[in-house]
Formats: structure tokens, C-alpha cells, sequence
């Protein structure tokens, strides 16, 4: 998993995110920052790998709901997806 870590994600939140992420591990989740994805505007955003899950405007109070839904139960949170990635499933 890959929470951006720019500029424009980090001064909406994003190394809040990324630390939310990490006081909360999950068995084989990795979980880093990492350079710009090109999604400005849209962050913070985080990328769920294999799975090319996408989530937008992703707030550090959000995370917990990531964690169980997606990532301990394979069920993506539907209201957080990225709708440029995903338009079928975002609701």
C-alpha cells in the first residue's frame, strides 16, 4: 500500500494518513509514502496493491475503516473510492 507523500497531499493531511496507516499493521500489508501519482487536488490519495485499489480525500480518522473493511476483510470501501478509478463501484 502507497499513501502520497507530494506536497499537495501532504498539506491535506497525507503524513497523517500515512502514520494512521502504520499504527495500525496489518499480517503482509506494507505500508510507505511515496512520490506524487499525478491525482493533485484529489488527495491525500492511497493505492491498495495488487489490487489497484484506489481512495481519494483519505483522512487520518478514515483510516480505521480501510483497515477492517479492505484490508482484514477484502471489501473495499465503496464511499472512499476514487471515482476516476473506479466509476462502477463508487457510490
Amino acid at each position: 500500500m502507497q499513501i502520497c507523500q507530494s506536497k499537495s497531499c501532504r498539506k491535506l493531511g497525507a503524513a497523517g494518513v500515512l502514520a494512521a496507516f502504520q499504527l495500525q499493521p496489518v499480517v503482509n500489508v506494507e505500508v510507505t509514502g511515496c512520490g506524487c501519482f499525478g491525482q493533485c487536488g484529489n488527495g491525500p490519495i492511497v493505492v491498495v496493491s495488487p489490487d489497484q485499489v484506489w481512495y481519494c480525500g483519505v483522512q487520518a480518522d478514515e483510516v480505521g475503516s480501510i483497515v477492517d473493511r479492505h484490508l482484514k476483510n477484502g471489501q473495499p470501501v465503496k464511499a472512499m473510492l476514487y471515482p476516476k478509478f473506479h466509476p462502477a463501484l463508487h457510490r
